[in-house]
């Protein structure tokens, strides 16, 4: 448990870094799509927006659970493993909660598209980090 503790919270810090400059990436690099955000369909509460900030924690502790548990599974280099559990990630999670919202909510295919690799991206970038820590 100490273990997945302490995985949890370094790829947490990691996480968050990559989050924060992805955030000013969106704006510079996809102005269009970052402008999406001031739908009034997206609460900027400032009451919540330390969920934010937490994402990247929720998200390594539970890959860190996901990972003590089924890393046997994944083999080759740890790269290779990181984007197994990424796309693996994508698959059973990411993709279809995406699929709920493009389905529900009135958001641009793109905007969820951006959800999708992103998720993906986070779970890879975890799974390398941790098949570097706990091989």
């Amino acid at each position: 448990m100490k273990k997945i503790l302490l995985k949890g919270i370094i790829a947490g810090f990691v996480l968050l870094v990559i989050s924060y400059a992805a955030l000013f990436g969106l704006i510079r690099l996809f102005p269009s799509l970052a402008e999406q955000y001031y739908d009034p369909m997206f609460n900027f509460d400032d009451s919540k927006v330390w969920l934010y900030f937490a994402h990247p924690f929720v998200l390594s502790f539970a890959l860190a659970i996901f990972w003590s548990r089924f890393k046997s599974l994944f083999h080759g280099p740890s790269w290779w493993r990181g984007i197994e559990l990424g796309l693996i990630y994508g698959l059973i999670a990411t993709l279809p909660s995406m699929w709920m919202i493009f389905s529900a909510m009135n958001v641009s295919l793109s905007l969820v598209i951006s959800w999708l690799v992103y998720g993906v991206f986070q779970a890879a970038v975890v799974g390398i980090l941790f098949a570097k820590i706990s091989p």
